[in-house]
């Protein structure tokens, strides 16, 4: 889903555990049991689109979305989309009922961390042959995975890079881009922390931190760049006891319990306008944020990749399109997911909208990396993974984002946070 909607969401995640923990308990769905994961894909007829399709739509109403359908409705004058806004708020709960009901619509864009879940529940589709994944960010693209098949199509792909001043940077001897090892960041840091109250006086600290809901978005890229990786899809079983999550959890830490970063959950967007604080991590939203919202700032920020650790990784999130299983108009849907994603619709969409297109190819027709600012994220895009597909995903996220907030805080050493965090996932389990 959207980093940029996290504290929206939260509403729905926590009402909507207990019907989602029945459904996978007691094998609800709309049919049978669950998806195999082996799926046959449906094909897109030759033609053009015919009749109805009913989207859902999540957010506020979408403008932009309307205009690209009523494109699509010029090109095929057979075809009527009706779209319908649904907050991000009620979206899990109105998605599972319905898929649970079979009274779902056509199509609908769905976060990227419920497809293994509605997947699981055999909700979707799985994704025709005609939709190619090499057309796609492969980390973008695995977010429609479940059971190594594909129910979806990568429309809005979310990642994040480093903000930092350069102004503020610049007064602790930072004359370029801090440094893209770990080791090397944290020193520029601490050297940037150095300089608080001093050559930087409203800094307060060199960094902003995220503690608490979605936390674990920041915690899984650095896992990734040690080569490890939190769960083992060919034995099905978590590996937070691993090597690599010991050194992730630790570079976690360091920044918060070596006084670099605030534990009190602060706006860190608000505090880097206000120089209180040097560098944070957040997605691409933030730069029209800045421009829009404090353009005397234009010339005193910029953006870089995340440090890498033995690789470079980031975090592949966003939003995916997919056609339900009870969809009454499945060729037209599919036709227009595919019109929504070829290079010059989504580039337009997502010039519109400030977000990041889930191709290459509309990075391009977009003209992204003519912005400087976008540059990191071109650069994240390539990296990016996308979490474990697993149907508990988000009750072992909750697990993680709980267990960061106590390490932050100093309530908990690695080992305690890399043992609980075992045990709770392990737990948990992987559902269906």
């Amino acid at each position: 889903m959207r980093i940029t909607t996290r504290h929206a969401v939260r509403t729905v995640q926590i009402l909507c555990v207990t019907v989602t923990a029945a459904l996978v308990a007691t094998g609800c769905g709309r049919s049978e049991d669950s998806a195999t994961g082996k799926d046959a894909p449906a094909e897109i007829a030759a033609g053009k689109a015919k009749g109805t399709v009913v989207m859902w739509s999540m957010g506020d109403p979408d403008e932009d979305l309307k205009a690209l359908a009523k494109k699509f409705e010029q090109e095929n004058p057979g075809v009527k989309v009706q779209i319908t806004a649904v907050p991000w708020a009620s979206a899990h709960d109105k998605l599972t009922t319905a898929i649970a009901g079979g009274n779902t619509p056509d199509m609908s864009v769905i976060g990227t961390t419920w497809m293994a879940e509605m997947a699981g529940m055999n909700g979707f589709q799985a994704t025709p042959t005609s939709i190619k994944s090499s057309d796609f960010y492969p980390g973008q693209w695995d977010t429609t995975k479940y059971k190594d098949t594909s129910y979806g199509v990568p429309f809005i792909a979310d990642t994040q890079a480093v903000y930092y001043r350069t102004d503020l940077a610049a007064k602790a001897g930072i004359t370029g881009t801090p440094a893209s090892d770990w080791a090397g960041y944290l020193k520029d840091l601490k050297a940037i922390q150095a300089t608080a109250g001093k050559q930087n006086p409203k800094l307060r600290y060199a960094s902003g931190l995220s503690i608490g809901f979605n936390s674990w978005i920041f915690l899984l890229p650095l896992v990734w760049q040690q080569g490890g990786d939190i769960y083992d899809p060919s034995t099905k079983k978590f590996t937070f006891d691993s090597p690599a999550v010991a050194k992730a959890l630790e570079y976690y830490a360091s920044v918060p319990t070596e006084g670099l970063a605030p534990t009190d959950k602060t706006d860190s967007l608000q505090a880097f306008q206000d120089g209180q604080i040097a560098v944070y991590k957040d997605g691409a939203w933030v730069s029209g944020s800045l421009r829009k919202d404090a353009p005397k700032l234009d010339s005193k920020w910029k953006t870089m990749p995340l440090p890498k650790g033995k690789q470079a990784a980031g975090f592949a999130g966003g939003s995916d399109l997919a056609v339900f299983k009870d969809a009454k108009n499945s060729d037209a849907a599919w036709k227009f997911a595919k019109f929504l994603t070829e290079p010059a619709n989504l580039a337009a969409y997502t010039k519109a909208t400030g977000s990041l297109p889930a191709t290459p190819g509309a990075w391009d027709a977009a003209k992204l990396s003519d912005d400087e600012a976008m540059q990191a994220f071109a650069e994240q895009l390539k990296v990016s993974k996308a979490p474990p597909a697993i149907t508990t995903w988000q009750q072992v996220a909750d697990a993680i984002d709980s267990e960061l907030e106590k390490l932050s805080l100093g309530k908990a050493t690695v080992a305690q946070a890399q043992q609980d965090l075992q045990s709770k996932a392990t737990s948990i389990g992987t559902g269906r």
